[in-house]
């Protein structure tokens, strides 16, 4: 009877072992999505993170928006999408921001290559913005840039 179980055991061991790294491989990677993502903030708030092409897109088909560079003003006076006000992210911090009254209308944000626009974005939820999208970086932006 011991050598029948030990057999036993050593044909189940491996195929249980080689299911539950299949499983989790399954589990890791079935239910990621890169290109739409709502970064949390804090227990109910949050942004939008999208790719610069669907920014360009919102831009297109939206009206009542603010293009938002939180890069430092050199650079900004260097390139920037056209229509972007400059407000550096250094400067966003628990105040009201004097350029940005209605917490409520779509503020599109955007730095150098996307580290930056995210710490702004979430000053921004932070300060009670609501409707905030982040879209990476001037690096990935494919349209039209304009130097001051």
């Amino acid at each position: 009877m011991k050598k029948l179980s030990t057999k036993i055991l050593k044909q189940i061991i491996p195929f249980t072992f080689i299911f539950a790294m299949f499983c989790s491989i399954i589990g890791l990677t079935g239910c990621s999505d890169t290109t739409n993502t709502s970064n949390t903030v804090s227990d109910s708030i949050s942004y939008q993170q999208v790719p610069a092409e669907e920014a360009a897109n919102i831009m297109q088909s939206e009206t009542n928006y603010i293009i938002l560079d939180v890069r430092t003003a050199e650079e900004f006076a260097d390139g920037h999408i056209p229509g972007a006000i400059n407000i550096p992210n250094e400067t966003i911090g628990t105040e009201t921001i004097e350029q940005l009254p209605d917490k409520e209308q779509l503020i599109l944000v955007y730095c150098r290559s996307g580290n930056r626009s995210k710490q702004a974005a979430e000053k921004l939820v932070n300060l009670g913005y609501t409707n905030i999208v982040e879209f990476g970086g001037i690096n990935d932006w494919s349209g039209e840039i304009v130097t001051e």
